[in-house]
């Protein structure tokens, strides 16, 4: 089934996001992830590229395996980074094949290594020619985009950023799913500036939750330099152990998620980290069993 066609049928969407593993024992331990995520009968989930398309065949492997041994809607990543066109003709073909039919459609960031950003010889220098390239030669697809509510990390402009924004729907994607955020305000903002661009598509909140100190300082490295509310960061450092880091990162997670409910956000998308307690437990605390429970 396509997001786009998800969407456009309930009220609101959950989704989790999964990375490839590196290893065996990863693997048996994602599997059980999702084996303990599916009773929440998530509307889709997606699996992600590793920096610089690092992990791509194991995402494909990854996105075949879900789509063949589960019955839950996936959503590849496909960047432009390390692939010309021809390569992603041939991706875009064997997902064809494998009945593979929705794609997020991301720049991506530069391998390891490498400072700036560089388009592939033959490739796609933006996003939004991607998403143009996907509608024109597999009509078929339904296309995610990536947004950015605190800002993209390449484009200060805020109002440029909207711009490439608004590039990217016209060329043909379906829906928007966002960076992850931890001060709902900034989500809302961002929803309105895409309002005020002429964007008017669904866009999903990226929602994940604190777990470590350590891995709160990495999202902030990591994922456009996340901001942390003062709040949030009084009660980590109080915190005396990663045990009470994560009570407190899962409880600030599920509060975000109640209130963006509440104010009958499109969807939310949950960053898994291949890990399913999270996620159960902000389920839990909010008292349903399943995703057609908050729904309704």
């Amino acid at each position: 089934m396509l997001v786009k066609d998800i969407l456009n049928t309930t009220n609101i969407s959950f989704s989790f996001e999964f990375f490839p593993p590196k290893s065996e024992t990863g693997w048996e331990k994602l599997f059980h992830t999702i084996s303990d995520l599916m009773p929440l009968k998530p509307s889709y989930v997606s699996v992600t590229y590793g920096a610089g398309g690092s992990t791509r065949k194991h995402t494909h492997d990854l996105v075949i395996r879900i789509h063949k041994e589960t019955n839950l809607t996936v959503v590849s990543h496909l960047t432009c980074v390390g692939s010309h066109r021809d390569e992603i003709r041939s991706i875009l073909e064997t997902y064809t094949k494998k009945g593979i039919k929705n794609i997020l459609a991301l720049r991506g960031d530069p391998p390891s290594g490498q400072k700036d950003w560089l388009p592939t010889k033959n490739g796609f220098t933006y996003a939004s020619e991607l998403v143009a390239f996907i509608k024109k030669n597999f009509p078929h697809m339904g296309i995610g985009v990536a947004g950015f509510p605190e800002g993209h990390p390449d484009t200060p402009n805020r109002l440029l950023e909207i711009e490439y924004l608004k590039a990217k729907v016209d060329a043909g994607a379906d829906y928007i799913v966002t960076q992850l955020f931890f001060n709902n305000r900034d989500f809302y903002d961002f929803c309105e500036r895409c309002e005020l661009a002429g964007i008017h598509v669904p866009i999903l909140a990226g929602i994940m939750p604190i777990i470590t100190q350590r891995g709160m300082i990495r999202m902030a490295e990591l994922a456009a330099g996340a901001r942390l509310p003062a709040r949030l960061l009084k009660s980590v450092y109080r915190a005396k152990s990663d045990d009470y880091i994560e009570k407190v990162g899962i409880h600030w997670a599920t509060e975000q998620v109640r209130d963006l409910i509440d104010n009958n956000v499109r969807g939310i998308h949950f960053y898994t980290l291949n890990n399913a307690k999270a996620t159960l437990k902000i389920y839990e605390s909010l008292g349903v069993k399943d995703s057609l429970q908050l729904s309704a």
